[in-house]
């Protein structure tokens, strides 16, 4: 019992489980140690703690819940996320900068219903507030509200062909840059962590420059250990990382019955973060 899991997502972003839900089935898995990071908020890490303790305010069993987020930011007229842990998440300068950050993706939202509507494909605030509630809405969430309603044939082909970096409807982010994104987790004593490198099809250079900037603003570490990287893929993070003199980091990117293939702690099956991942973690932090 000395795995772990640093990404993780709830239905206060695009997940299924709650945070609850998500405490109880790490304890079912065996994790020492899980950090939720959903995508732009913090709305679910209250209730997170409080079911990973008992009524006298004790831990149950060795469960660790670690606060987390997942910025996403605008590189290059790409989605690049910036995953956040162990920060200080209480501090007036950190609650207001989620806030600003959550009202840009509405406006991105409103600006991709109102492309949708201009071609016919029937999908507003409204709408989407009756399917999912007032949770954050992202890409996952409107792809999966076209599919359901028959626009096309699955979640994955709306990010093929509708929603996906440099589709039709994609409208990137406005403000928040990458290097911004990390500089404010390390000031609210957080580490940052450059989630799932290689979605962002940058290639080997375009991956280093990013990288290299990252590290500048602060950037602690990148996810080496992750469900769809393969061994390839894993080995040339490691390498890179300790050329860089950075940690690696890993997570499924568990989203319940959105990533059906996903599950929590061990991704595709084959998935194993040690303990130590996150110490090394901590550590670098002081540096």
């Amino acid at each position: 019992m000395n795995t772990i899991d640093l990404h993780v997502h709830s239905v206060c972003s695009d997940g299924t489980f709650t945070p609850a839900q998500l405490v109880e089935y790490a304890r079912q898995k065996g994790l020492r140690a899980f950090a939720l990071t959903d995508h732009d908020t913090i709305s679910g890490l209250a209730e997170a703690f409080l079911a990973a303790r008992n009524d006298s305010g004790t831990s149950v069993s060795s469960l660790e819940v670690i606060a987390g987020i997942e910025f996403s930011t605008e590189y290059l007229g790409r989605d690049v996320h910036i995953v956040g842990l162990d920060m200080d998440y209480r501090t007036p300068a950190f609650l207001a900068e989620v806030t600003r950050r959550q009202e840009e993706r509405v406006h991105r939202n409103q600006k991709i219903f109102a492309k949708m509507a201009a071609d016919g494909i029937a999908i507003s605030e409204e709408q989407m507030r009756a399917e999912f509630g007032d949770t954050i809405w992202t890409r996952a969430h409107i792809a999966r509200y076209l599919a359901e309603h028959g626009y096309v044939p699955s979640m994955q082909d709306a990010f093929l062909t509708h929603v996906g970096d440099h589709c039709k409807y994609f409208v990137p982010r406005e403000k928040s840059s990458p290097e911004q994104t990390a500089a404010f987790i390390r000031q609210n004593h957080g580490i940052p962590i450059l989630a799932h490198p290689f979605q962002y099809r940058l290639g080997e250079d375009g991956l280093n420059t990013l990288v290299h900037s990252l590290k500048a603003s602060g950037l602690i570490g990148i996810e080496a250990i992750y469900s769809c990287h393969s061994q390839e893929q894993e080995r040339y993070i490691r390498q890179l990382c300790r050329r860089l003199g950075l940690c690696i980091s890993g997570g499924s990117d568990f989203h319940g019955t959105n990533k059906p293939d996903i599950d929590l702690g061990t991704g595709m099956g084959g998935l194993q973060i040690p303990y130590e991942v996150l110490e090394k973690l901590r550590n670098a932090r002081q540096r």
